[in-house]
């Protein structure tokens, strides 16, 4: 029933942002008396902000046509290589890229974000790297036949994609996925793969939450796994191609997301009320444009979420020795060649201090010399893979410690 009742509030406020909409071209079309009152454009702006806040999104896209390196510009191609049910890998390639450079794959977290959350980091990257994203599925419109997708299968999806980018590809998981792509290493370094990545980057990972416990890990603890199983988990209507899927539903992450930094959100919504009522456009599209990424959301499947839930937050398997995949146990000493480097933000609020830096420790059959921390000062979350910090001073840490260890 919850998620009915979400489809129900959904349309109810689809179609009040449009009525918003259509009330603030009204009043500020300038052939119309209220436009020249002084309510008008500020019931305007108040109909903007809903309309926006409201409005039905789907899918964003990359939208990279083209990166700008030493002055000049050169055109991006980007094409879906390679699909499964629950995930593809999409590319991109610069023109004039030299040959040989670095084969980069980024691992986008399944958490309720489509992998568009990472334009900025594929953009940077594209730069001086061939690149490969993995772009996850809406588990919503992922069809009962396809079967489910737990930790297990994001490991071995991981693995197949190593396996189609070839041998020496470099992997960068952002967040969530530092702990599916460590495991995929060390059963990639365990069977000598020769497709066993050259470097791993994890960047604000939950390897060991043990590590300066935030607020998202505190709402992990605080209750048993049933409790999530039984209040957060959804069954998808029969209006999406995934009816009857078990998901943990994209709209209740981003509640829980919202929640935490509720007056931020609030200021920041009414910070764009006041630049519309002032006509500054552009500083009101700067909002808009983050948020129409941040309010599209997605769902993931409801065993994938829940191991995540019990195996990372709750259990510590991966820093305990306990973690398994397909029924044998991981072993991080397996990590030989693979060098590993881990960043961590300042500010970081979701993620904390020493949570991504465990991976080096636990990699212990790993020469010192392949092991890196970097500790990115007044950085927050978001901010280790976008915006000018990660572009100035953490990207190129990133380029430098894959071509030092390129094999």
């Amino acid at each position: 029933m919850l998620y009915h009742a979400y489809e129900m509030q959904r349309a109810l406020l689809s179609s009040a942002s449009r009525w918003a909409e259509i009330g603030a071209e009204l009043l500020d079309n300038p052939s119309l008396p209220m436009g020249y009152f002084g309510m008008g454009p500020t019931m305007a702006s108040a109909l903007k902000v809903f309309a926006h806040i409201y409005e039905d999104r789907g899918k964003p896209a990359f939208n990279i046509d083209s990166v700008t390196v030493e002055g000049k510009e050169w055109p991006v191609a980007e094409a879906v290589v390679f699909e499964k049910p629950f995930g593809s890998l999409r590319h991109f390639r610069r023109e004039g890229l030299p040959k040989g450079a670095p084969r980069l794959m980024i691992v986008a977290p399944m958490s309720g974000h489509y992998a568009t959350l990472l334009r900025g980091t594929v953009a940077r990257m594209v730069e001086n790297q061939e690149v490969w994203i993995t772009d996850w599925a809406d588990a919503k419109m992922v069809p009962l036949s396809e079967g489910d997708f737990d930790l297990d299968d994001y490991i071995d999806y991981l693995i197949e994609f190593l396996h189609f980018t070839g041998e020496g590809t470099h992997m960068l998981a952002v967040c969530q996925p530092s702990v599916p792509a460590f495991a995929a290493a060390a059963v990639m370094g365990a069977e000598k793969d020769p497709f066993r990545p050259a470097t791993l980057t994890m960047m604000g990972g939950p390897v060991d939450t043990r590590a300066s416990p935030t607020s998202v890990n505190d709402v992990a603890m605080e209750r048993p796994l049933s409790w999530f199983r039984n209040n957060v988990v959804a069954t998808v209507p029969m209006n999406y191609p995934g009816a009857g899927r078990q998901v943990y539903p994209g709209f209740l992450q981003l509640a829980g997301f919202i929640s935490m930094n509720l007056q931020n959100h609030m200021m920041s919504h009414f910070e764009m009320f006041k630049h519309l009522t002032m006509g500054d456009q552009e500083s009101a599209d700067a909002t808009k444009k983050f948020y129409d990424e941040y309010l599209s959301v997605c769902d993931m499947t409801a065993e994938f979420y829940l191991e995540t839930i019990d195996q990372v937050f709750q259990r510590h398997t991966l820093p305990r020795g306990e973690f398994n995949h397909r029924g044998k146990l991981i072993d991080p000493g397996a990590i030989r060649d693979t060098a590993l480097l881990a960043i961590e933000g300042e500010r970081d609020d979701i993620s904390g201090i020493g949570q991504t830096r465990a991976a080096l420790d636990l990699a212990r059959s790993l020469p010192e010399a392949q092991k890196k921390y970097h500790f990115a000062r007044e950085v927050g979350h978001y901010g280790i893979f976008n915006g000018s910090k990660w572009r100035q001073r953490i990207a190129p840490v990133v380029e430098e410690w894959m071509r030092t260890h390129a094999r």
